[in-house]
């Protein structure tokens, strides 16, 4: 992701990891609120049913009490994985990334997120 008109750097870069051992909305990844980032972007977001039945995710993007729907009671087929994403996701400061299985102790989801700071951090020569 690049806005022309202001710099932005890579600030950091991780994997948001869950294991929903639970029915109830669970935050998987919020996007720092700092005044040195401005946007994270999600490149992937992979679902993994472990379980020998088939089960659906739900996942949503919330912005203060806004919650946006990004895939609801999406089906995850019994021992497989799945790329949610085709695009990228950008989630602006402070956005919370949820999910929500229908079925406890089936499911878990990564998403890989590159942080990104509209101040560059001086690099340290070792």
């Amino acid at each position: 992701m690049l806005v022309t008109s202001i710099p932005q750097y890579v600030q950091g870069l991780t994997n948001a990891k869950l294991d929903l051992t639970t029915t109830n909305i669970t935050t998987l990844y919020t996007a720092p609120a700092t005044a040195d980032f401005n946007a994270s972007v999600v490149n992937s977001i992979i679902v993994s049913n472990d379980s020998g039945s088939s089960d659906t995710i739900t996942l949503t993007v919330t912005n203060g009490s806004d919650v946006f729907s990004l895939f609801n009671v999406k089906a995850v087929a019994a021992n497989t994985s799945i790329e949610l994403l085709t695009r990228d996701l950008i989630l602006q400061e402070g956005e919370i990334l949820k999910a929500t299985a229908a079925t406890a102790d089936r499911l878990h989801v990564v998403a890989s997120i590159q942080e990104f700071a509209i101040h560059r951090t001086p690099q340290v020569d070792l």
